[in-house]
């Protein structure tokens, strides 16, 4: 071994492995797959492709440090030590579901499938995985810095989010809170609120604009379409689907949180609603009647090692 340091190999679920699960069986996913016009051949091999890759990796990493092996769904209660070496093995969105539950260590990112997955947060291939976990061990390598977003609530709660924040309602209804910004206020009704950091700036956040901009029929806020910096030292949030009615107003649906400008929400809401980050419905906080939410830029930072 090259070090007493611990080498944690973050992955997910295969889309064969899910569909196993869901249907219980294998025969059972490949009838219903095919009782729909389609073959579980792609899926299988997408999966015996990232085995074979995993397998690989694992091979290198077993000879180098201790290794931890860790499925996505253990996230949220594993505990990472500060000199833990964080190496993610999947999709882009693997890294920031990753990314959340860290204090500031580095994350090599592997591409496993460069044909499948566009590998923007993804910039090393497998062949690569020792040199960088060498580079790491040395300190001689970069990295870039990704600004996240926190929510703390009155109730002791918090959440760190890397891409963006959802507050509103659990299902397809419409949420009622109180909405502060600066030195304005005002009570919405909307179907929730999101908060986009730089790296989630050209996710859901880029929906959003693109549809405000197909409705208004003009380029809303042109500046943004194209996202901004990960490292950026602020936060946009936008209403979405603002209800204006005699008690509800619509003047504050779209802005800029900083360190003087944070956002403030309380909940008018009996039940059903929540916060979560980055699509992780199950790990979420609840945002019902009495709930005060203040969402700011995070002081940790997220670290992705590039080249």
């Amino acid at each position: 071994m090259i070090t007493d340091r611990k080498i944690v190999v973050v992955t997910r679920k295969t889309r064969f492995e899910e569909l196993k699960e869901k249907y219980c069986t294998l025969g059972q996913a490949k009838f219903y797959l095919e009782h729909l016009g389609e073959s579980i051949d792609a899926y299988k091999d997408e999966h015996t492709r990232f085995e074979q890759t995993l397998k690989q990796l694992q091979e290198v990493v077993n000879s180098m440090a201790r290794v931890q092996l860790l499925e996505r769904s253990f996230l949220p209660s594993y505990k990472f030590n500060k000199d833990d070496i964080v190496v993610v093995l999947g999709q882009d969105g693997l890294v920031a579901n990753t990314m959340k539950y860290l204090n500031g260590q580095p994350i090599v990112a592997i591409n496993p499938l460069p044909d499948l997955f566009d590998g923007v947060l993804l910039p090393f291939l497998p062949a690569q995985c020792k040199e960088v976990i060498r580079a790491v061990l040395n300190t001689s390598y970069s990295t870039k810095t990704v600004s996240l977003a926190e929510v703390n609530t009155n109730l002791g709660q918090r959440l760190i989010a890397v891409n963006d924040l959802f507050i509103g309602p659990r299902s397809h209804t419409s949420a009622r809170y109180n909405l502060a910004i600066g030195n304005n206020s005002e009570e919405q009704s909307s179907s929730g609120i999101i908060v986009s950091t730089g790296l989630g700036s050209t996710g859901w956040f880029k929906s959003i604009l693109a549809g405000a901009s197909g409705v208004a029929g003009t380029a809303v806020r042109q500046k943004l379409q194209n996202g901004f910096a990960w490292d950026s030292r602020f936060l946009y949030y936008s209403v979405r689907e603002p209800f204006p009615s005699s008690v509800t107003s619509c003047n504050h649906t779209f802005g800029k949180v900083n360190a003087t400008n944070t956002l403030t929400l309380t909940s008018k809401m009996a039940e059903n609603g929540v916060i979560f980050s980055d699509g992780i419905e199950t790990d979420c906080i609840e945002f019902n009647a009495g709930t005060v939410a203040e969402i700011a830029l995070s002081k940790l930072k997220g670290q992705l090692v590039v080249e």
